[in-house]
């Protein structure tokens, strides 16, 4: 089957990922091509992907980061037609071949309205929550007349895009499982991982651990830079505080095997929960807020720990209760339930009915 996946294209697909989106088109674009499919992946400039036909875009990333998804609602000035122009170069390559499916995993309206000019079946999977711009674009484009295929992440975010449009699928971006080590033994220090924003609760994570008693390696890049001098930078004097940038996956999941917890204290409706997945991977516990679709990553009582939404004390008592969960059962959860394997056979059936029909597809989701 030849299939194209349109990238986000706010950062380049290659380590360090800039963000869950961006890894997961990775391991879907390497995981088809190793299934005999032909994928090529439009993503922007300075991308690399082994394995895969890559089409740079020539797209410059950084004229686009006023574009980010910010939780926060923050308005940061953009030129008004950096995305459209972005994507109608994207699209009119896509043109330029004949594919069985268009997979777009970038979350902007232009990509979602620009679909529509493609002869081949087209899918959307919305990795974040609802958003004005995109919904709009996507109540559009289902009432056309080749309305495309919409997929959530999660049984949670799909629910809160039905309120908007109808969700088609749930296709969740799912680990690789066979490629991360793990480790049966806990360490002595918590690990966060994400961006350093105000929804992802790297604050706050640092903040349970302290309480908690035990140190922490904060791992991450800014991505509000006010948010990191006013609650970031002022932790690094800690000397049980270790700040750190993004790192390679595999280095990330070395550091996550060798945790005695991986906290995961999200401020907002977390769209799946990669980091929480990845953790159990690694046969290392999570402590998370119980928000968004984290009750559907990790099983309360046996892989992790979840908490109301901002209770830091109880999130501080959760990370002395995790040290009696089994890092074992935290590995089989992540291979039985959280594989690549899982993610993929999902995409091949959605694309083979897809392929076959050549119009909008119900799965049930």
């Amino acid at each position: 089957m030849n299939v194209a996946i349109v990238a986000p294209i706010v950062s380049p697909i290659r380590e360090p990922h800039r963000g869950g989106s961006q890894v997961f088109v990775a391991d879907l674009a390497r995981g088809l091509a190793g299934r005999g499919h032909q994928v090529h992946v439009y993503a922007a400039s300075g991308s690399e992907l082994a394995g895969v036909d890559l089409i740079d875009t020539g797209i410059d990333h950084e004229a686009l980061q006023a574009t980010l998804y910010r939780a926060s609602g923050e308005d940061v000035p953009a030129p008004a037609d950096a995305a459209e122009r972005a994507f109608s170069g994207i699209y009119d390559a896509v043109r330029d071949h004949e594919y069985d499916v268009v997979h777009n995993h970038a979350f902007d309206a232009p990509a979602v309205a620009l679909a529509s000019a493609v002869p081949a079946p087209v899918a959307h999977t919305l990795h974040l929550p609802p958003d004005v711009a995109v919904a709009d674009a996507l109540r559009r484009a289902v009432c056309s007349d080749r309305p495309p295929t919409v997929a959530g992440v999660s049984a949670f975010q799909a629910d809160a895009w039905r309120q908007i449009v109808a969700v088609d699928a749930i296709l969740p971006p799912l680990i690789p499982t066979r490629s991360i080590r793990w480790s049966s033994t806990a360490g002595d220090r918590a690990l966060y991982a994400g961006r350093l924003s105000p929804e992802k609760g790297a604050a706050e994570a640092i903040e349970i651990a302290l309480a908690a008693g035990i140190a922490i390696d904060v791992y991450g890049d800014s991505y509000d830079r006010a948010y990191v001098r006013g609650q970031i930078d002022p932790r690094r004097a800690d000397p049980n505080v270790s700040v750190r940038p993004a790192v390679p996956r595999a280095t990330l999941w070395d550091a996550m095997a060798g945790a005695a917890v991986v906290l995961c204290p999200a401020r907002w409706d977390e769209p799946f929960g990669m980091v929480a997945a990845e953790a159990q991977a690694c046969g290392t516990p999570v402590v998370a807020f119980r928000r968004g679709a984290l009750a559907e990553v990790v099983v309360d009582g046996v892989t992790g720990l979840l908490v109301a939404p901002d209770d830091v004390a109880a999130a501080t008592h959760a990370v002395t209760g995790a040290a009696d969960l089994s890092r074992a059962q935290c590995r089989r959860h992540a291979e039985s339930e959280l594989d690549l394997e899982l993610s993929l056979d999902a995409h091949e059936r959605l694309y083979g009915q897809l392929a076959g029909a050549g119009v909008e597809v119900a799965l049930g989701g």
